[in-house]
C-alpha cells in the first residue's frame, strides 16, 4: 500500500499514477483501515489535479467510497465489528470535510456527466452524507449552487445515476428545512411525481419507495413546502396512486411497502399537529379532486391486506377530521353490502368485534373520533340512533348506537372500553346531547322495566368488572356529567352513586386500582362542581361534609392527582390518534385528558370552598347574571338605536340625493328658459329689421319706382324660370315617346294573352310563369302612366308660369303684380313669425309653472329633512343617557368583581372582554355619530 501510495504520488507518466490507484481500489475493501489512513490524503490529490482523465478520477472515487462507506459484504461482517466499522466511516468522513474545498471539488464531478465519474461521486457523497449528515449539508448549502447540481441527478437519463440520486436527496434532506426548501422550489415535486408515475404508481419497484420517502422528508414537518405542495395541484395527482381495484392475482409485499408510504404522505399533509388552516385547505382539496372518494373505496373494498386496510382507516380520518364538508361524504358513504349499510356502522362492527386485529379496532375508533370531532351534526345523528322514537321497531338494521350500547355491555372489556370512549365523544361539548342522552331507556332482561343508560352505567360500575371496562365508564360519566347541571341531577337522585364512590375513594388499594379511585375522585368533584343544589339531600355543602368526613380533603386531592401523574395519561394527551403497544396499555383518550386538565384545579378549589363562601359566589353569581341581563338589555337597546340611525342616516342620503337630482333638473330647466328667452329675444329683433326693410322698400317704390337692380335681377330669375322651361319641354317629349313604346308594347302583350289563352291546355307550368311576368308588366305600365300624367300636370303649370313670364320686363302693371306678390309674401313670414313667438310665450309660461311646482317639493323635502335632523339630535340624546346608565352598571359590575377577587374566588375574563367590547362600540357609535 505504502508502494502504491508513492506511485501514485511520485510517477509523472498518468498511466502508472492511474494503474497504482487501480491497485488501491482492489486493496480498499480488505484492507480499509490503513488504505485510508495512508492513501486518502494522494486521492484528493488526484482528483484536483487528473480531472482531465476520468478513469483515474472514477477508481479514485470509488477507492475513497470503500475507505469510508460502512457498506461491508456479508460474509465479512463479525459479532465484533459492526461497532468499530461505524467508527472507522465516520472518523475518515471526518478527515475528508475538515478542508471544505474536498466537499465542493466532489460537487463539481458529480456535474460531470461521464458515467465513469458520476456515478461513484454520487455514492461517495452519500455515503458522507450518512457518516456526517448535518456537517456535509452545512457545507453544500453554503457552496454556490451546491443544492442545484444535485437536482440536476433527477433528470438524468441513465436510471442507475438517478435512483442513486435520490437516494442522495434522501440523506441531504433529513432534518434540514433549509435545504428541504431549496430542493422543493427546484421543481422536485414535479420530477419526482413524474418518476412514480413512470414507474408504475403502487405497482412500481424500489425506486418508488425512495422517491416517496424523499417527498416525505421535504414535506413532513414543513408548513411551507406543504403550502407549495397543495398550491401546486400536486394534491390532485396523488389520486391515481389509490386506484387499485380488486387484485385477483394477490398484493406484493413491495405494493404493501409503495402503497403504505402513499397513505402516510396524504397524512403528512393533513396531519393535526399541521396548521389548522393549512390543514383546512388540504382536507378541501382532497374532497374536491376525488381522493377522499378513492380512499373510502379502498376502505370497502374486498381483499385489502390488513395493514393497508388499517393504515386507510386512519389516513381517512385525518382527512374528515374538523372537516364539515368531509365529514358529511362520509356519514353517506355506504358499504356494497345487501342490504346497502353505512360505513360507519360496518366500522363499529369491526370496533366492537374481539375477533378482529387489535390495531384495527383502535383504528376505527380513531375515524369514529375524527368523524364527530366538531361536527354537532354527526353528533346528533348518533345520539338519535339512541332515542326511543327513532330507534327501527323492525330490527331489519343495526344502527351504529346500538352496537356501541351492545360494545358498552359485551363481555370483552376492549369493546367496553372503545364504546364508551366513542359514546363519550358524541357528548363532547354537546349540553344539549348530554340531556337528550339521559332519556335513553335499555330493556336489560325480560319481565323487568327498563332502565336508563346512565343507571346502567353506574350498575356495571358498582358490580366490579375489570379495570379497563370500569375506566371507560368513568370517562364516560365524567364526560357526560361535565357541564350540565340536569345531568348530575340524575346521576345523585340514584341514592346508591355517591356511597359507591365515597367507599371508592377511601380504600386503600393496590397500583392498578389508583387509576379507578382517581376517576371516581374525578366523577364526585364534577357532581360538586356542577351540582345546581336542586336535591336537598346532596346539595353541595353536604356532599364536602361527606368528604371531608369519609375521606378527607388531603386524601381526596391527593386521590384526584392520580390520573394527571399516571404514565399512560401523558401518553395518550401527546396525540389524537390512540396508539397503544398492547390492550392493557388501552386506559385514556386524548380528549379526556383536556378535560382532566380543565377541571382538576377547579375542582379542587371548589372542595376547600366554605358553605359561607358558596353563598357568598351564588350570590354574586346571581347579581352578575342579572347585571349581565341588564347590560344585555341595554346591548340590545342600542344595537336597535344603531339600526334605526343606520336608516335614518340611509333616509337623509336618499333624500338628499333626490334633493340635489330635483335641483339639477331645475338649474336645467331655468337654463332651457333662458335659451328660448334669448331665441326669442333675436327673433323680436329680426322681425323688427324685416318690418323697417319693408317699409323702406315700400316708400322708395312709391317715390323713386323701379330700381336697376331689382330689373336686374327680375330679368336673371326669368331666364332661369325660361331654361327650366325648356329642360321641362325636352323632359315630356322623352316621356311622351316611352308613352308610345309602351302602348306598342301594351298591343304586343294583348297578343301575346290571347296566344296564351289558346295553347293554355298544353302546359300548365308554362302558363303560370307568363301570367307572372304578364302581371308584373301591367303593374309597370300603371307605374309609367301614373308618371307621365304627373310629368303632364308639371308641364301645364310650367306654360302657365311661362305665359305669366313672358311681357316685357318695363311694363309697369307687371311690376306692380311683382310687388303685391312680395308684400304677400312677407305678410306671410309675418303671420308665421308672430305665431312662432305666440308659441314660445306658452311654453314659457308652462315652464314657469314647472319651476314653481318644482321649488315647492324642495321646500318640502327641506323641511322633512330639518324634520329628520330633530329626530336624530333626539335618539342620540336617549343613548347618551343610556350610555350613563351602562357606565353606573359597569362601575357595580367591577365594585362586585373586586369583592369576588378579595373573597378567593376566580372571576372568568369573558365580562371584562364584554365591557371592553361595549367601550369599542360606544367609541365606534360616537365617531358615526360624528361623521
Amino acid at each position: 500500500i505504502q508502494k502504491l501510495c508513492d506511485r501514485v504520488a511520485s510517477s509523472t507518466l498518468l498511466d502508472d499514477r492511474r494503474d497504482a490507484v487501480r491497485a488501491l481500489k482492489s486493496l480498499s475493501k480488505k484492507y480499509r483501515l490503513e488504505v485510508g489512513i495512508q492513501a486518502m490524503e494522494h486521492l484528493i490529490h488526484v482528483l484536483q489535479t487528473d480531472r482531465s482523465d476520468s478513469e483515474i478520477i472514477g477508481y479514485a472515487l470509488d477507492t475513497l467510497y470503500n475507505v469510508i462507506s460502512n457498506d461491508l459484504e456479508e460474509e465479512e461482517q463479525e459479532e465484533n465489528l459492526p461497532k468499530q466499522v461505524d467508527d472507522l466511516g465516520s472518523q475518515f468522513t471526518e478527515i475528508f470535510i475538515k478542508q471544505q474545498e474536498n466537499v465542493t471539488l466532489l460537487l463539481t464531478l458529480v456535474e460531470e456527466f461521464d458515467f465513469h465519474v458520476r456515478w461513484p461521486g454520487v455514492k461517495l457523497l452519500t455515503s458522507l452524507l450518512k457518516q456526517q449528515g448535518p456537517q456535509v449539508q452545512q457545507i453544500i448549502l453554503v457552496s454556490p449552487m451546491g443544492v442545484s447540481r444535485l437536482m440536476d441527478l433527477l433528470a438524468d437519463s441513465r436510471e442507475v445515476i438517478r435512483n442513486d440520486g435520490v437516494l442522495l436527496l434522501q440523506q441531504l434532506t433529513k432534518s434540514n428545512a433549509a435545504i428541504q426548501k431549496i430542493v422543493a422550489f427546484e421543481n422536485a415535486f414535479e420530477r419526482l411525481l413524474d418518476i412514480v408515475t413512470e414507474e408504475g404508481n403502487s405497482d412500481g419497484g424500489i425506486v418508488v419507495e425512495d422517491c416517496l420517502l424523499l417527498l416525505q422528508n421535504l414535506l413532513k414537518n414543513n408548513n411551507s413546502n406543504q403550502n407549495f405542495f397543495k398550491e401546486g395541484s400536486y394534491i390532485q395527482r396523488m389520486k391515481p396512486w389509490f386506484e387499485v381495484g380488486d387484485d385477483s392475482c394477490g398484493w406484493s409485499a413491495q405494493k404493501v411497502t409503495n402503497l403504505h408510504l402513499m397513505l402516510q404522505l396524504v397524512r403528512v399533509l393533513v396531519s393535526p399537529t399541521n396548521p389548522p388552516g393549512a390543514t383546512s385547505s388540504c382536507q378541501k382539496a382532497m374532497f374536491h379532486c376525488g381522493l377522499l372518494q378513492q380512499l373510502c373505496t379502498i376502505l370497502m373494498a374486498t381483499g385489502v391486506p390488513a395493514d393497508i386496510l388499517t393504515e386507510t382507516i386512519n389516513t381517512v380520518s385525518e382527512v374528515i377530521r374538523g372537516c364539515q364538508m368531509n365529514q358529511d361524504y362520509f356519514a353517506s358513504v355506504n358499504a356494497p353490502s345487501n342490504p346497502p349499510r353505512p360505513a360507519i356502522v360496518v366500522l363499529l362492527m369491526s370496533m366492537v368485534n374481539e375477533r378482529q386485529p387489535f390495531v384495527l379496532r383502535c383504528a376505527v375508533l380513531y375515524c369514529f373520533q375524527c368523524f364527530l370531532y366538531k361536527n354537532q351534526k354527526g353528533q346528533g345523528e348518533i345520539v338519535s340512533t339512541l332515542l326511543p322514537s327513532t330507534i327501527d321497531a323492525t330490527g331489519n338494521s343495526v344502527s351504529a348506537g346500538q352496537l356501541l350500547c351492545g360494545g358498552l355491555f359485551s363481555t370483552d372489556s376492549l369493546s367496553n372500553w372503545c364504546a364508551a370512549v366513542a359514546l363519550a365523544h358524541a357528548l363532547q361539548e354537546n349540553a344539549t346531547l348530554k340531556e337528550q342522552l339521559l332519556r335513553v331507556q335499555l330493556a336489560t332482561s325480560i319481565g323487568n322495566p327498563p332502565v336508563s343508560l346512565l343507571q346502567q352505567c353506574t350498575n356495571i360500575l358498582s358490580q366490579g368488572s375489570k379495570v379497563q371496562t370500569r375506566v371507560g365508564l368513568l370517562m364516560l360519566l365524567c364526560t357526560w356529567l361535565s357541564n350540565c347541571s340536569i345531568a348530575v341531577t340524575h346521576f345523585l337522585h340514584n341514592p346508591a352513586n355517591i356511597p359507591f364512590l365515597t367507599g371508592q375513594i377511601a380504600e386503600n388499594l393496590g397500583e392498578e386500582e389508583q387509576l379507578v379511585q382517581g376517576l371516581c375522585a374525578l366523577l364526585l368533584g364534577i357532581s360538586i362542581y356542577y351540582n345546581d343544589n336542586s336535591l336537598e339531600n346532596y346539595r353541595k355543602e353536604k356532599l364536602k361534609q361527606l368528604i371531608e368526613k369519609r375521606i378527607g380533603r388531603e386524601n381526596f386531592i391527593e386521590k384526584l392527582g392520580f390520573i394527571s401523574k399516571h404514565e399512560l395519561y401523558s401518553r395518550a394527551a401527546q396525540k389524537p390518534q390512540p396508539s397503544f403497544s398492547s390492550p392493557d396499555h388501552m386506559m385514556f383518550d386524548h380528549e379526556f385528558t383536556k378535560l382532566v386538565k380543565e377541571l382538576e384545579g377547579v375542582i379542587s378549589k371548589a372542595i376547600y370552598k366554605s358553605s359561607e363562601e358558596d353563598k357568598k359566589e351564588e350570590e354574586v353569581k346571581k347579581t352578575l347574571e342579572q347585571h349581565d341581563n341588564i347590560v344585555t338589555h341595554y346591548k340590545k337597546v342600542i344595537r336597535e338605536q344603531d339600526q334605526e340611525l343606520e336608516e335614518l342616516k340611509q333616509r337623509i342620503n336618499t333624500l338628499t340625493s333626490q334633493n340635489e337630482q330635483l335641483q339639477a333638473t331645475v338649474t336645467q330647466q331655468v337654463s332651457q328658459i333662458q335659451q328660448h328667452k334669448d331665441q326669442y329675444n333675436l327673433l323680436k329683433v329680426q322681425l323688427g329689421k324685416d318690418a323697417q326693410h319693408h317699409n323702406s322698400h315700400s316708400e322708395t317704390f312709391q317715390m323713386n319706382g323701379i330700381q336697376m337692380e331689382e330689373a336686374s335681377k327680375l330679368k336673371e330669375e326669368l331666364e332661369e324660370w325660361k331654361n327650366k322651361h325648356e329642360l321641362l319641354q325636352g323632359q315630356l317629349r322623352e316621356k311622351d315617346s316611352v308613352i308610345e313604346k309602351l302602348k306598342s308594347s301594351q298591343l304586343e302583350m294583348g297578343t301575346t294573352e290571347q296566344s296564351l289563352q289558346t295553347s293554355k291546355s298544353g302546359g300548365l307550368e308554362h302558363n303560370n310563369e307568363l301570367q307572372k311576368e304578364l302581371e308584373m308588366l301591367r303593374s309597370q305600365i300603371q307605374l309609367q302612366s301614373a308618371e307621365i300624367s304627373k310629368l303632364q300636370i308639371e308641364n301645364q303649370k310650367l306654360q302657365v308660369m311661362n305665359t305669366t313670364a313672358d311681357p316685357v320686363l318695363g311694363d309697369s302693371g307687371a311690376t306692380a303684380a311683382n310687388n303685391s306678390e312680395l308684400e304677400g309674401r312677407l305678410e306671410q313670414e309675418v303671420k308665421e313669425l308672430k305665431n312662432e313667438v305666440k308659441a314660445l310665450s306658452e311654453e314659457k309660461e308652462s315652464l314657469k309653472q314647472h319651476l314653481d311646482s318644482s321649488s315647492s317639493t324642495v321646500a318640502i323635502l327641506q323641511d322633512e329633512k330639518s324634520k329628520l335632523q330633530q329626530e336624530v339630535a333626539e335618539s342620540k340624546k336617549e343613548q347618551d343617557d343610556l350610555l350613563v346608565l351602562l357606565a353606573d352598571q359597569d362601575q357595580k359590575l367591577s365594585a362586585l368583581k373586586i369583592k369576588l377577587k378579595d373573597l378567593g374566588v376566580p372571576v372568568e375574563d369573558e365580562d371584562d372582554i364584554e365591557s371592553g367590547d361595549q367601550g369599542d362600540e360606544d367609541e365606534d357609535g360616537d365617531e358615526e355619530e360624528q361623521d
